[in-house]
């Protein structure tokens, strides 16, 4: 590469990491907040959140790194247009094609980075995240030590302590359950004590009172007893066998064990198809927004309007493509064979670039097609 052409693909880069760093972190503290919430509501420690919030930051990357490419090109080509660098080139003979050449690396580069993130850190940080989240839900104790709060550890479920003591008494619990359609059951206890062995957990309510609601006869038991033990571990929400997510399978699974995966996730071969393709797409569309903020901006010649109107069109442009990768995805996942359709909105890109290149190499052909104005 040339001194020039090194110099734009660093502005390039350099807008891009401020392009993808605001943008990541206006999306982090939308899904932090909801984050916190939940985590911090359910007992969860400071440092719980911070890793749920690293593991969640791939899929931020993922979806901001096509913007932020998009962004960079825009951004530098109006400014090296703004500032006549262009103008310049042109002057002395530099084809539209080679003052592309950046703007190529450039896209190169960031398809680089979505490969690596799509075929090896997201799928890494979503299986560890459901690692988490799993022993997240299994912690019991974190859930339902929480006084004076209304807690809903489950569908159906209300548990609520008005007073923890230093040593773990609870004090004044109330748990009702209604996941039975037919019947709601109502535990209340003047001292209560959270008991977990290995395999199970268990609340040992004392000195209480259990009232069974019939739905059905509208008929109230009450019961008073000295001592009862009520079995939590449901509560935890623990599966055997969990069916992963399928963005968390690697992408070699994907493409060399898509029946292991049918059998033992459940997802068919359209779904495998569409996720791992759809993988390698991402990657490419990285190129197509790239060179189609770069050739749009280059339709135009210099004016001291500014570019907004090409601007916009490569805006328009990269709306289409976007919108059109959610199209094709719905044929694919009915039959497996029409992966192909998942990189036609990129190649549909690149071929709009191409055509926005090819123009700008000719602005004098283009100009006299054009309609003359009326004397």
């Amino acid at each position: 590469m040339s001194r020039y052409d090194r110099y734009v693909l660093s502005q390039y880069l350099l807008f891009f990491g401020f392009f993808a760093l605001i943008l990541v972190a206006v999306f982090w503290v939308n899904r932090a907040v909801v984050l916190f919430d939940r985590l911090i509501g359910n007992g969860q420690s400071a440092l719980v959140f911070l890793e749920f919030t690293a593991l969640t930051l791939p899929n931020l990357i993922r979806m901001v790194l096509p913007i932020a490419a998009f962004g960079a090109s825009v951004w530098v080509t109006n400014r090296l247009n703004s500032e006549s660098e262009l103008t310049v080139l042109r002057a002395t003979g530099t084809s539209p094609w080679q003052m592309a050449r950046p703007a190529l690396a450039f896209g190169v580069i960031t398809a680089l980075m979505m490969s690596a993130l799509t075929h090896y850190l997201l799928p890494a940080s979503i299986s560890q995240l459901e690692v988490r989240e799993s022993e997240v839900s299994r912690n019991i104790t974190a859930k339902l030590l929480s006084e004076g709060d209304f807690l809903h550890p489950a569908d159906g479920v209300t548990f609520y302590i008005r007073q923890i003591d230093p040593d773990g008494t609870l004090n004044d619990v109330f748990l009702s359950d209604r996941r039975d359609p037919g019947t709601t059951v109502t535990y209340t206890g003047a001292r209560a004590f959270l008991v977990r062995n290995e395999a199970s957990a268990h609340l040992i309510m004392v000195e209480g009172m259990a009232q069974r609601l019939d739905h059905k006869t509208q008929r109230l038991s009450t019961t008073f007893f000295s001592d009862f033990s009520y079995d939590i571990s449901a509560l935890a929400r623990k599966a055997e066998n969990p069916v992963r997510n399928i963005r968390a399978i690697p992408s070699l699974e994907l493409l060399t064990a898509s029946d292991a995966v049918t059998r033992t996730d459940g997802y068919s071969a359209g779904a495998q198809a569409e996720e791992v393709h759809l993988r390698f797409a991402r990657a490419l569309v990285c190129v197509a927004v790239t060179l189609i903020g770069f050739s749009a901006l280059m339709l135009g010649t210099f004016s001291r309007f500014g570019v907004w109107r090409q601007a916009f069109l490569a805006f328009v442009v990269l709306i289409f493509v976007e919108g059109l990768r959610g199209v094709v995805s719905e044929p694919v996942l009915e039959n497996a064979s029409l992966w192909p359709l998942i990189y036609v909105p990129t190649l549909l890109g690149l071929a709009v670039a191409l055509i926005f290149l090819i123009l700008s190499a000719r602005p004098k052909q283009v100009r006299a097609h054009a309609p003359e104005a009326p004397a």
